[in-house]
Order: C-alpha cells, then sequence, then structure tokens
C-alpha cells in the first residue's frame, strides 16, 4: 500500500487530472450472461464489476415465502483478485453490509407485490475495485434488472460525493476514498428524482453536504443516460428485426 501523496487536488485538478465535478469514465453493457435472466456489466474508472438477475421464481424453501410480495436477495462480492492485496474468499461483514444496503436501494424500485411468494436474487460481484464498488453495483443491477424484464418505476443510479482537500469531489477513486475527508454514496431513481441510498463516511458542513448533493444529482444524471443507452443498445436492434 502507497503512503498519502502530500496533496490530492492541485492546482485544481485531481491525480487522474479530473475537475471537482467529473466523473470517471464509464461504460455499461446490458445482458452479457447468457445464462442469467438478466446482466450487466460496468466499467466505471478503474472499477470492474458483474451483475446478474434470477428470477422471479417460486421461494425456497417456503417457509421464507412471503404471501403478499416477493422477496429481494441481493449478494455483493469481492472477488480475491479485486484489490491489490488478495482478499480471502467468501462473505465478510462488510460484504453483508453492502449487501444490505443494496437491497434496500433497490427495492422501492420494483413492484414485489406483483410476485407473491417468489425470490429475485441478484448477485453483484465485484471484478476490480477502485472506491464507489457499492453505486456502481447498484447501477449495474439496476440495469440488469430490467433486462431481466421485471416492471419498475425507474432506474436507480448510483454515485458517490465527497471532501478532498477542503473541495467537494463527485466520483471519489482508491486514493480520495482512503484520505479524503469524507465520503457520501448515494443512490436515487433520477426520473422521479428520489434517494433511496444515502450514507456519509467523515463530516461535511451543512453548506459542503448541499454541494455534495448537487453534484451528486448532476452525476446521477449522466449515469441515467449510460443506463438507457446501454439498454437501448440491446433491445432497439430486436425491435427493429420484428
Amino acid at each position: 500500500m502507497t503512503g498519502k501523496p502530500e496533496r490530492l487536488i492541485v492546482d485544481g485538478r485531481r491525480l487522474d487530472g479530473r475537475l471537482p465535478d467529473e466523473l470517471r469514465p464509464l461504460r455499461i453493457k446490458a445482458g452479457i450472461l447468457k445464462r442469467a435472466d438478466g446482466s450487466a456489466y460496468i466499467e466505471l474508472g478503474k472499477n470492474k464489476i458483474l451483475a446478474a438477475v434470477y428470477g422471479p421464481k417460486e421461494m425456497h424453501p417456503r417457509h421464507l415465502q412471503q404471501a403478499d410480495v416477493a422477496v429481494l436477495r441481493c449478494r455483493y462480492n469481492m472477488a480475491p483478485f479485486s484489490v491489490e492485496e488478495r482478499k480471502r474468499p467468501g462473505p465478510d461483514r462488510r460484504s453483508m453490509e453492502i449487501s444490505k444496503v443494496i437491497r434496500e436501494a433497490l427495492e422501492p424500485v420494483l413492484f414485489l407485490h406483483l410476485y407473491p411468494r417468489a425470490v429475485i436474487d441478484v448477485f453483484i460481484e465485484i471484478l476490480q475495485a477502485d472506491a464507489g464498488t457499492r453505486t456502481a453495483g447498484i447501477t449495474a443491477a439496476s440495469v440488469a434488472l430490467a433486462d431481466a424484464g421485471i416492471p419498475m418505476r425507474d432506474l436507480v443510479a448510483g454515485i458517490s460525493a465527497g471532501k478532498v482537500d477542503g473541495v467537494v469531489v463527485l466520483d471519489l477513486m482508491k486514493e480520495e476514498d482512503q484520505w479524503g475527508e469524507a465520503d457520501m454514496p448515494i443512490a436515487v431513481m433520477p426520473r422521479r428524482k428520489q434517494i433511496t441510498l444515502l450514507q456519509m463516511d467523515g463530516n461535511l458542513t451543512p453548506e459542503e453536504f448541499r454541494q455534495a448533493l448537487d453534484l451528486a444529482f448532476k452525476g446521477i444524471e449522466k449515469i441515467y443516460e449510460v443506463q438507457k443507452e446501454a439498454l437501448k443498445e440491446k433491445y432497439l436492434p430486436m425491435e427493429e428485426e420484428r
């Protein structure tokens, strides 16, 4: 692990050359796994993440069924090779906590009452991590749910904002996440502008919080466009062939 850089922002530019309000390069592709009901792949900077959806299908064992709604299960997992030092395989406390917040971020967008006694499984595999994996995972999982044909009120897009060297910035990379003063992951239903996840590590003044929220919403708008393009790229050619 390298030590803390003397400055994380020099002459208004961050270590990777971005301005404070810029996203990392973003690419999303929908429907890349043939054996899943829905899937998506996302690259955000150095993050590489795969999301797969199975269901709705009958819930087993039956005693876990909900009589009036489907159960949404989310599993966030970091591959052992996803970080510089090999991660121990299997679930840990952090991955279980992130799986829970991802589920809570996605539930509001789904019509779970349409599938009583059923389960929808969402798997998020972090192939390469560079900060912001929970929000990028939410972004990919949302596209995978849409790819599975599951009725949704909207997509969900996630990003982080925070403070680095006293400056409010968008989309923190690893060094900023590690050495910055604050990190605020957020997920939003973009069309409704409804927040489904908001966490914060560190401290922001009320004015800095408003700035971070504003940056996050502007970033979400850009991510939402890329999500829609990914779905169009898969489904528009199929519509044209009919």
